[in-house]
């Protein structure tokens, strides 16, 4: 028997094994990074597409593109894929799939936004011609845009113009003379990123668009003036001169109170005539009553106790003369002095004018003191011809103050009849209550008169308002931040706005503090390209 023995020198040796370990290990390193490297090149090739209702054999009926592309021929980078879509020659955006190609652009050749289309056949522009493509848009508060684009010469053109802003989701519907393909993006241009967080240490306040009450109202100019019904000018009534004066201006003053005392020379006579015509009404009651007496006891004739009794008539007629003259003059009938007349408030009131001084001799016609019951003040105004209709007296009306924040609620009480030669408007005025005197007369305030209410299906705070672009919008609530969304407005009372178009009941919108979210679109603003 022989035995086969491998000879010593055959046996591989310690560096050589070391060698084959490095090599195995080098070879296994280098294998994972094709597997992984592999998949990504191959999808970054074909993009982010699979077949819409597509067969087993690969060849469906429809291609749906996701968001995103490529750099335009199929090999770009993943950067690029996730962040920037491809862009084709026109500068649109390009979306592949197998074979076929088809560059979108939303172009504002001749004013208006539109989509503009162009077909390739493996990176090479062919005739659009069988070929349709439907784009259907979906704005954030869910309205949806049907677009069509049709051949126009070497293109595909949509009739329909694409209102701002453009920010929505959109399907793409592409059929061929040999396929269908569908492909979907998103545009989302003027978005302002804002994060709720953001939201609310900023103090943007949402609200939902809804139903709502709007009362329709006209603005009038207006000044605060006097209660002229309870508004006295207070006048002597007689001459003299003034002995002394109580009252200060700008002083509240009660009904009774002696505003000031003036010595008259009239009051004096008119005061002496009455205490003549009392001393002589006394002594014809004396003879009266001695006469009558003597006539019930058959000592004097009849005609004594009647001329008795027309003497004491006659007296009782001068005390009430000389009384009914100083009750006119505004004095009293008994006094320290003859000639002491007091001036006294009428009612409760403000003295709002002075003009009287101790020592001034004064008329009996002179405007010495103003005095108004401040309690109530008009608010009057001047309304057109042609506001006249509305305008009534007993409607509400709210009365807003030019200088300061405060308003009050009141009623039209007047409403003139004759409309002025020169500047073609009626008076009116609107009795308010000033219980805390706020409303001083001569504030220049905004009336604003409700003519009627009516309930509008889709209302927003008056805050939510902004203009961007000479355009009324509402920033809409979107995930991630908010959008202009352009609005057709109505009637306002100037808490609640209706909107005509643009909204939907439901929709979350920037009420309070909107001009945050405003403000922070112009800060983030670009260059507006399509």
């Amino acid at each position: 028997m022989s035995t086969n023995r491998t000879p010593a020198s055959s046996k591989p040796g310690r560096k050589q094994l070391f060698i084959i370990i490095l090599l195995l290990i080098f070879g296994a390193v280098a294998g994972v990074l094709i597997l992984r490297s592999g998949p990504d090149k191959k999808s970054a090739a074909q993009g982010h597409s699979e077949k819409a209702g597509g067969g087993e054999d690969g060849h469906g009926h429809g291609k749906e593109v996701a968001k995103g592309g490529d750099d335009g021929h199929g090999h770009g980078s993943e950067e690029a894929h996730e962040d920037e879509p491809p862009k084709g020659p026109n500068g649109g955006q390009v979306f592949r799939e197998g074979d076929f190609g088809l560059e979108l652009k939303l172009s504002e050749e001749g004013g208006q936004p539109r989509f503009r289309a162009w077909v390739y056949e493996k990176d090479q522009p062919v005739a659009p011609a069988g070929t349709e493509v439907n784009i259907t848009l979906t704005r954030p508060g869910g309205e949806q845009q049907e677009i069509k684009l049709k051949p126009e010469g070497a293109i595909l053109a949509s009739a329909q113009a694409v209102a701002e802003p453009h920010v929505f989701e959109a399907t793409v519907a592409v059929v061929t003379p040999k396929e269908p393909y569908l492909f979907t993006f998103e545009q989302q241009e003027g978005k302002v990123s804002l994060s709720d967080a953001q939201i609310k240490a900023a103090g943007i306040i949402m609200e939902t668009s809804a139903p709502g009450v709007v009362r329709s109202a006209l603005q009038f100019p207006g000044e605060i003036r006097f209660n002229e019904d309870r508004t006295a000018h207070i006048v002597p009534r007689v001459a003299g001169v003034v002995d002394s004066v109580s009252a200060n201006l700008g002083e509240v003053v009660k009904k009774g109170q002696v505003l000031a005392v003036i010595s008259s020379s009239v009051v004096s006579e008119t005061r002496a005539e009455l205490q003549g015509a009392q001393r002589r009404r006394e002594l014809a009651q004396t003879t009266y009553e001695r006469e009558k007496t003597l006539w019930e006891q058959k000592i004097s004739p009849e005609q004594d106790v009647l001329q008795a009794r027309q003497a004491l008539r006659e007296a009782e007629i001068a005390v009430a003369n000389a009384t009914q003259k100083l009750l006119t003059l505004g004095a009293t009938t008994s006094s320290s002095s003859l000639g002491r007349f007091e001036l006294r408030a009428p009612f409760d009131g403000m003295v709002v004018e002075k003009h009287i001084a101790l020592g001034e001799s004064i008329k009996e016609d002179a405007n010495v003191f103003t005095v108004s019951d401040l309690s109530t003040v008009w608010a009057e105004m001047s309304v057109a011809a042609r506001d006249l209709q509305q305008v009534r007296v007993g409607e509400r009306a709210i009365v807003r103050a030019g200088a300061f924040d405060a308003s009050a609620n009141g009623t039209i009480s007047y409403v003139g009849s004759l409309i002025g030669e020169q500047t073609r408007t009626a008076r009116a005025r609107v009795v308010l209550p000033n219980p805390q005197g706020a409303w001083r007369p001569g504030l220049f305030v905004n009336v604003e008169v409700l003519a009627n209410e009516v309930t509008s299906p889709v209302t927003v705070a008056s805050s939510a308002l902004q203009t961007v672009d000479d355009k009324p919008v509402v920033f809409l609530k979107v995930p991630g931040g908010f959008v202009p969304q352009p609005v057709q407005v109505g009637r306002s009372d100037g808490k609640r706005i209706e909107i005509l178009s643009g909204l939907k009941p439901g929709a979350s919108y920037a009420a309070a503090g909107s001009f945050i979210v405003k403000s922070e679109q112009g800060k983030g603003s670009a260059t507006h390209t399509h």
